[in-house]
């Protein structure tokens, strides 16, 4: 008899001593590799006619299709599931409860799972012949939509952040759940909201470091959830953790961490398949909260910038008709021969020609910002001798600071040969007069003090290195700019303050124009000052186009003092 025989081979099968009713080994094609079921025997069935057979052939699932997507699942996550799967052999229905579980080889990915199951009895469960029941999400389906429901009626990503953490942490009594956003850009994870069991403490804020522990760098790598329990617990005194990503569009957004402090935990497939099915909604969410965001960021900057633009537009006018009114006053008073003799027909004409040229600069500032707006900016990058430039904005700027009766010096790097910058000349010199007319502009008594020195440190720009940056300075002692103010100094349209602007003149473009060139020849502009009447200092950056040979004595080259 078979029965007979199958009863005489106890120890033929290794599966036996497990102490499992039913095991079983399967490959993701459904071939039974190794088979053993105590109760084979009262069913007409042998354990040896199973193993090398397919599903389809003998002992086979109802919902076939089904069976087989739960293998892919399981070896694709490396997740054991549990379900209860009804099965039929020769006519005969066998409602079986089953845990699938991967087998992790050395190297490579799983191919083969282990089922360990037994059979229901009729008050375990009641299952028909069309029915597979698994064991999830069927228990949390009605919590993950009214979970769901909660967050989609919010566009405020904070509300979603706190309600994803308060609601998992309820729902699944966890020690601690952490709703944490992540940007690729950013080298850290930043805990945006929690639920937590007291007396846990607060980790709300707290900056991970998502290179120090493998478990985050393995949910960063991976769509799948990871499950890590702690051999030795963290400083935050979790032992068993889940993390889940949330994604939109197939761009990771944030992870929803899971921990349990008090004991180690086993995360059931139906915990781990309701908090999937979350960090897809939540993903969603906070795709949708960011753009509303940022179009209401958007929104509100543009009419700002409405705002800034109209107000510059109302100053400009004013003062492009001042030099204006004064060209027409001058020639006037000429033409209508007021002039009494040709010394005082010559003080109009001077008069005149000012005007002109500070109406030509304010033009000029307006039609430098609508070429760099439209990009149509180009410039010839060379070399340019520092020694050259600071010559000509002496010159230019000598009449200026003597009229004012200020200190104006120039401090060289001190070198054997010459400090050959890589920039445009023309545009240099315009960034250095624009700095040091500010400078003078704003300064009523003491100095003025243009610097420049060597940084010894590669740079790289438009794909071609340099040996090093000059760094330009022009520091003054002048009325400066409070903490609070300095942030706007570098945007487009703002004057820091409307009232110095039609006390001084000017468009108030010259440091936004002059951050713009500097940045089209690889540098950059930085602002400093103490507060107002505490002076200012303006640098930048060009980058070296040959290292000199420096000279170790510093020396100070000043092109003129003139005692206040």
């Amino acid at each position: 008899m078979k029965a007979d025989a199958t009863k005489s081979k106890p120890n033929n099968n290794p599966w036996q001593h497990l102490g499992a009713e039913l095991v079983f080994t399967q490959d993701s094609s459904g071939k039974y590799l190794s088979f053993y079921w105590q109760s084979a025997s009262e069913y007409n069935m042998t354990n040896e006619e199973i193993v090398g057979s397919y599903l389809e052939h003998t002992l086979t699932p109802v919902r076939t299709q089904a069976y087989y997507e739960r293998i892919k699942r399981v070896l694709e996550r490396r997740i054991p599931e549990q379900c209860n799967c009804l099965f039929r052999y020769k006519g005969r229905s066998l409602p079986f409860e089953l845990t699938i579980s991967p087998i992790l080889p050395k190297e490579g990915k799983p191919k083969t799972v282990m089922v360990i199951g037994r059979l229901l009895s009729a008050t375990d469960s009641v299952l028909t012949a069309q029915t597979d029941l698994p064991s999830h999400p069927g228990p949390y389906q009605k919590l993950l939509t009214n979970i769901a429901r909660k967050i989609r009626r919010t566009l405020d990503l904070p509300t979603i952040w706190q309600q994803t953490a308060d609601s998992i942490c309820v729902a699944l009594q966890v020690s601690r759940c952490l709703t944490i956003a992540y940007d690729p850009k950013q080298g850290y994870l930043d805990v945006k909201a929690e639920c937590y069991q007291k007396p846990l403490k607060s980790m709300l804020g707290y900056r991970l470091d998502w290179k120090s522990e493998p478990y985050w760098k393995q949910a960063l790598s991976q769509r799948e959830p990871v499950i890590v329990e702690q051999l030795v617990e963290d400083k935050f005194q979790a032992k068993s953790i889940l993390v889940v990503s949330t994604f939109y569009q197939n761009q990771r957004n944030g992870l929803i961490c899971l921990q349990q402090c008090d004991r180690s935990r086993y995360w059931t497939p139906a915990e781990i398949e309701l908090v999937q099915e979350l960090a897809d909604q939540v993903g969603t969410a906070i795709a949708h909260a960011t753009l509303y965001k940022e179009l209401e960021q958007a929104t509100l900057a543009a009419e700002e910038a409405s705002r800034l633009k109209s107000e510059f537009l109302a100053s400009t006018t004013h003062e492009l008709r001042t030099p204006l009114n004064g060209i027409i006053g001058f020639l006037k008073l000429i033409l209508d021969g007021m002039a009494d003799d040709p010394e005082e027909q010559r003080e109009f004409l001077e008069e005149a020609y000012k005007s002109s040229l500070h109406l030509l600069n304010l033009i000029n500032d307006i039609l430098d910002l609508a070429k760099i707006e439209a990009g149509k900016m180009d410039l010839e990058l060379g070399a340019v001798e520092l020694d050259e430039l600071f010559q000509a904005v002496e010159n230019f700027t000598h009449p200026q600071a003597q009229q004012k009766n200020l200190s104006f010096k120039i401090k060289e790097p001190q070198t054997l040969t010459p400090v050959v910058l890589y920039g445009n000349y023309q545009r240099l010199l315009q960034v250095m007069l624009n700095l040091v007319g500010n400078a003078i502009k704003f300064t009523h008594e003491g100095d003025i003090i243009v610097s420049a020195e060597i940084v010894k440190k590669k740079a790289k720009y438009h794909e071609q290195e340099f040996p090093g940056m000059v760094k330009i300075s022009v520091a003054d002692t002048g009325i400066g700019v409070s903490l609070e103010k300095q942030a706007k100094l570098f945007e487009k349209f703002v004057q820091v303050d409307g009232s110095r602007t039609k006390a001084y003149g000017g468009t108030g473009l010259g440091l936004a124009i002059s951050q713009k060139l500097v940045e089209a020849m690889g540098g950059q502009v930085d602002f400093y000052s103490m507060g107002e009447g505490l002076g200012s200092t303006v640098t930048f950056t060009v980058p070296l186009y040959q290292m000199p040979v420096i000279n170790s004595i510093q020396s100070v080259k000043t092109s003129f003092e003139l005692a206040s």
